[in-house]
């Protein structure tokens, strides 16, 4: 797929009807060649609209009108080019809490949370946030995550973890105020209920930080595992993470994660971590594919804000 296809396709499917300020600007990229022509100068993985926009956004560039944007982003290219090559999309998004959740209660508890590609870690405190699926609602604590669920019961009880861990190749720390403007960077313009939402996980966090590690998925991933306590659950989870792993290391981890002991829940587009056997998605929309241990469960959006359950 072209940058200019790439562009229009996240518009399309990701964006439409969600952000409709980075929906404009996803289609005026895709027929910038100016633009396009920069961004074509970047590593393949460095081109996403996301990282771009989130990078404009850091820099204090404007994203609501694409003429503007595009005169911005021409004059302080250098600055940049130079963040987007050492940054990542690193969304850390708590709402997706909210689809992992039915996978985690199903599970023997307690459970120790191992996430891959972890951000600033903020997933692996699904017992501590509250949660809404239509009229049905679950804990008490903040924040709450609102979730349209489609064929599912949702849980009657969180999950009682007593171990969390992550890797990242670059872990973020929520108590420092430039990781969190990275953070905050990458969520899109409208979007004030997901500012609320890092700012209230990220004092969950804050409050008993878990153990964030800098390592590889495959080099790493056993010697942590191993740091499981005795008696706990081993649940190794990533959501929107394998689209960053080149495929040689995607199919790596697969095989090392299958081997490991206890289970592993994967939140994932189905492009990137195939399933046999999927039914169709609900529409055109972009979805992901939660599975438990290779079994595909549900169709789940990106920021955990619906999920279709056919499992």
């Amino acid at each position: 797929m072209t940058i200019a296809a790439t562009y229009a396709d996240f518009a399309a499917r990701e964006l439409r009807g969600v952000s409709p300020a980075y929906e404009r600007l996803a289609l005026a990229v895709a027929g910038d060649d100016e633009l396009l022509a920069l961004i074509g100068a970047l590593p393949p993985a460095k081109r996403q609209p996301n990282l771009l926009f989130g990078v404009v956004r850091l820099l204090g560039g404007p994203v609501e009108d694409p003429a503007a944007f595009h005169d911005f982003a021409v004059a302080n290219w250098p600055a940049i080019e130079a963040q987007m090559r050492v940054r990542a999309t690193q969304t850390n998004e708590a709402g997706r809490c909210a689809v992992l959740l039915p996978a985690l209660a199903r599970l023997p508890q307690p459970l120790a949370l191992l996430e891959v590609g972890a951000s600033a870690g903020l997933c692996l405190y699904p017992d501590r946030y509250a949660y809404r699926y239509g009229e049905h609602r679950l804990g008490d604590g903040r924040p709450v995550l609102d979730c349209a669920a489609e064929g599912l019961t949702p849980p009657t009880r969180l999950p009682e973890v007593v171990w969390r861990a992550g890797l990242d190749l670059n872990p973020l720390d929520v108590t420092d105020g430039a990781d969190v403007a990275w953070l905050d960077a990458l969520i899109w313009p409208e979007h004030t209920h997901r500012r609320e939402r890092l700012r209230a996980a990220a004092a969950v966090a804050a409050a008993e930080p878990p153990l964030l590690l800098r390592g590889d998925l495959v080099d790493d991933l056993p010697a942590l595992a191993a740091q499981a306590p005795a008696g706990a659950t081993l649940v190794v989870f990533h959501t929107a993470v394998l689209y960053q792993v080149p495929p040689p290391r995607r199919d790596a981890f697969v095989e090392l994660v299958r081997g490991l002991p206890g289970h592993w829940i994967a939140n994932e587009d189905p492009d990137v971590l195939h399933h046999d056997g999927l039914p169709e998605p609900p529409d055109g929309a972009m979805y992901n594919v939660l599975a438990l241990d290779g079994t595909p469960l549900a169709w789940t959006r990106g920021h955990g804000q619906a999920m279709v359950w056919f499992g």
